[in-house]
């Protein structure tokens, strides 16, 4: 698409703006906030639709957003004074008001956002559907979808203005991925029958229009709401999850000389999600890497600041105390260059266990839980936490709502540990003892995980079952003791840690 604005011709096509045939100079993120601004000019675009599309919802300062939309005034000829074609709603938002007439009238590729940033993106386009009932599905769940993706700090989301241009258009997702500068479109179509309504959800590499992961979701068509809610929690936990294994598998296809902060920052979470040493040492060479071409990184130095605290939790190094130190260090840094990112948030609390500070890591767990509501990691830690601190009741709520977010995380077989401890502390020790051992025969279950199912047995008078997961924790780990065990696990001083401590005497740990 093509548009003037008196003497000026903004190409989207080419990403460029001229002045009678003159290309004008222009950083990449004006040009961006400019066709943003034409695209729009129907309505107010508000500072936080322009932070999502622009800066992918990093935090920005004024001065900083002041400063593009000076530039973007000064290239088209128009100052703050004057304000003929852009002009600022003061605490709104900015609006195009100039005259637009378009030159040509298809869908040509493009790409709107600064091409030196190599964020995964996604566009989230309205779900296809014919009934109108079902509107508070079709269209209301992507726009809640745009919504909660842009609280994350992993992926550029563009706004609901430029996505839902391309209703109807499920079917030309190379285009559409072209056209906003995508890597990824998530689509959705809604149907009812009868009594029924069912959703199929599926997220699209916009570059090959392969499927990435897809999934259908029933439900009773008098329960809508309760059907967008469920819908929404657990895509946004998935989202975050199937796309940093797609970058990490696109990232192991290509050069390692050639591979961006983002690439490399992706590869690590593959690796120190397997929670055994070589791969968290790995996922921490490639967490420094990422920094090192990116110092103002956030998310590299909290990668770098999970992989210290594996190391310490784990007990995985020589110098644990050392150890200590960094995963703090490096969650400080992360905080630091990004306050809103809820994954230094959530890292910054975690480093505070390990300093047997629980009551001083709540405020941030809670606050990586405020910046991302759906953030079923940090979720789960505020429950672990809840453990440590005999909030039983607490955890085992926190642990149920983390799992039903995210049931294919990573930390799955975490979540569900924690669930049945609390779960065998509060006196269902054999309901306790029957999920720890799922948890504890899920793929990656770590060492600790095993040593909390044999605790769980023991407490169930299930000996033989404790016996089986005591010599699978010796097999694994023959320095695992209970004295190792309390300090990955520092639970308050009281009936809970002695129950603990008495289980493992027990055992011989």
């Amino acid at each position: 698409m093509r548009y003037r604005v008196g003497e000026h011709v903004l190409d989207l096509r080419k990403f460029e703006l001229r002045k009678e045939d003159c290309l004008l100079s222009a950083e990449p993120q004006v040009l961006s906030l400019i066709f943003l601004l034409v695209e729009n000019r129907d309505r107010l675009v508000s500072k936080d639709e322009l932070v999502a599309t622009i800066w992918g919802g990093r935090a920005v300062s004024d001065s900083a957003i002041s400063s593009r939309i000076k530039s973007a005034r000064q290239l088209l000829g128009d100052d703050g004074e004057a304000q003929r074609l852009i002009r600022t709603v003061h605490g709104k938002g900015f609006r195009f008001v100039g005259e637009v007439s378009a030159c040509e009238a298809n869908a040509s590729p493009t790409q709107l956002f600064d091409p030196l940033d190599s964020k995964p993106s996604i566009a989230v386009l309205p779900f296809d559907c014919t009934d109108e009932r079902l509107s508070i599905i079709s269209d209301g769940l992507p726009h809640d979808l745009i919504v909660g993706l842009s609280r994350l700090r992993s992926l550029t989301v563009i706004a609901r203005g430029s996505s839902f241009r391309f209703r109807g258009w499920s079917g030309k997702l190379e285009q559409v991925g072209a056209t906003l500068g995508v890597t990824y479109c998530l689509t959705g179509t809604v149907h009812a029958a009868g009594n029924r309504v069912a959703v199929a959800v599926e997220l699209i590499d916009a570059a090959t229009s392969s499927a990435i992961w897809g999934d259908l979701y029933q439900g009773d068509l008098d329960k809508l709401h309760e059907i967008r809610d469920a819908i929404f929690a657990q895509v946004i936990c998935t989202l975050e999850l199937q796309i940093s294994r797609h970058e990490a598998e696109r990232a192991r296809l290509r050069n390692p000389e050639d591979l961006n902060a983002w690439s490399l920052y992706h590869l690590g979470l593959q690796h120190v999600f397997r929670f055994n040493q070589a791969d968290n040492a790995q996922g921490l060479n490639y967490f420094e890497q990422a920094a090192a071409r990116d110092p103002g990184f956030s998310q590299a130095h909290a990668g770098i600041s999970f992989a210290r605290f594996q190391n310490a939790f784990m007990q995985y190094s020589d110098d644990i105390e050392q150890e200590v130190v960094e995963a703090r260090r490096s969650a400080e840094t992360a905080t630091e260059l990004d306050e809103q990112d809820p994954t230094a948030n959530l890292m910054m609390g975690r480093a505070l266990w390990l300093e047997d500070q629980l009551e001083s890591s709540v405020p941030w767990l809670d606050r990586a839980i405020t910046l991302s509501p759906n953030y079923a990691q940090a979720i789960y830690s505020r429950a672990f936490t809840h453990m440590l601190m005999c909030e039983n009741e607490s955890g085992k709520e926190k642990a149920h709502a983390a799992l039903r977010r995210s049931p294919i995380d990573p930390l799955h077989y975490a979540m569900l540990s924690c669930s049945g401890f609390n779960e065998a502390i509060l006196g269902s020790e054999a309901e306790g003892a029957v999920l720890v051992d799922r948890a504890a025969r899920e793929p990656r279950a770590h060492v600790m995980i095993a040593a909390m199912a044999a605790i769980c047995h023991v407490w169930a008078g299930n000996k033989e079952g404790a016996l089986y997961w005591e010599r699978d924790v010796r097999s694994r780990d023959p320095n695992l003791t209970a004295d190792v065990f309390l300090t990955s696990f520092p639970f308050r001083e009281g009936p809970v840690r002695t129950r603990v401590t008495d289980a493992l005497r027990s055992l011989d740990f």
